[in-house]
């Protein structure tokens, strides 16, 4: 049983204060009856609305974002776009970026109200995989990829942990532009780690994206995109060390 404010807020209708307004402004049903008490409690199972419209219980939410470049990775910002602009009021209200990705980085990017869970992800501990798409002004020379396994100095008190490095073949366009990539694999988030490793080895990147994350790919999600992860993406995340 949990009480009725609670049970509302943890379900994104509004802060526990905006919750009992509408309680006792006799909006809230449970089960077909109007009730006035925020403190009364309900099961999870119980049939609440709101003003009419069917609230399903969720304590926790988990998100799969394709975050577009030009957005910024935060709750709320003065300046730009946020990645939570992206969603419907109702879930801005709980939750939080799992990391942050570049304001001009694209790709993967989780969102959860489970702090555990974000914890863990992006815990150092836990090694939890990302891996990049990048494209560069030059092409990486190939002993980068023993250079990135066995750690880079990128200017820190500490190399960075082995990381796998996948240099991808050069590619020309219609108008004979030549296009440098790789494939980075790391499994820790320093401040633009993974621009600051390419340029240890001269290279600038010139476009970034998030393709992956432990388990996890985009797939087919749009930019700009959402979805829900399964139990079974959520259990294996949880699993997950890299």
């Amino acid at each position: 049983m949990i009480r009725l404010d609670k049970f509302l807020a943890e379900a994104g209708v509004g802060t526990r204060t905006e919750v009992k307004k509408l309680i006792k402004a006799k909006k809230v049903t449970v089960d077909g009856v109007t009730v006035t008490r925020p403190e009364q409690k309900v099961n999870t199972t119980d049939a609440v609305s709101v003003a009419g419209k069917e609230i399903v219980y969720e304590k926790y939410s988990y998100y799969l974002f394709h975050k577009p470049a030009g957005c910024v990775t935060a709750r709320q910002d003065s300046m730009h776009k946020t990645v939570l602009d992206y969603f419907p009021e109702e879930l801005q209200r709980n939750l939080s970026p799992v990391g942050r990705l570049d304001k001009d980085t694209e790709g993967l990017l989780l969102l959860t109200n489970d702090g555990a869970f974000n914890h863990y992800l992006m815990s150092p501990a836990n090694h939890v995989t990302k891996t990049y798409y990048a494209v560069l002004d030059q092409k990486v020379p190939e002993t980068a990829v023993n250079l990135f396994a066995e750690g880079v100095d990128i200017g820190d008190d500490k190399k960075t942990l082995p990381a796998e490095l996948h240099i991808l073949p050069t590619k020309s366009d219609e108008e004979k532009t030549t296009q440098y990539a790789a494939e980075l694999t790391i499994c820790e988030g320093r401040f633009h780690q993974v621009k600051r490793m390419f340029a240890a080895v001269g290279c600038k990147v010139v476009y970034l994206k998030r393709i992956r994350m432990g388990s996890l790919t985009l797939t087919d999600l749009k930019k700009g995109a959402y979805r829900k992860l399964s139990q079974e993406e959520i259990n294996r995340l949880k699993e997950e060390k890299g």
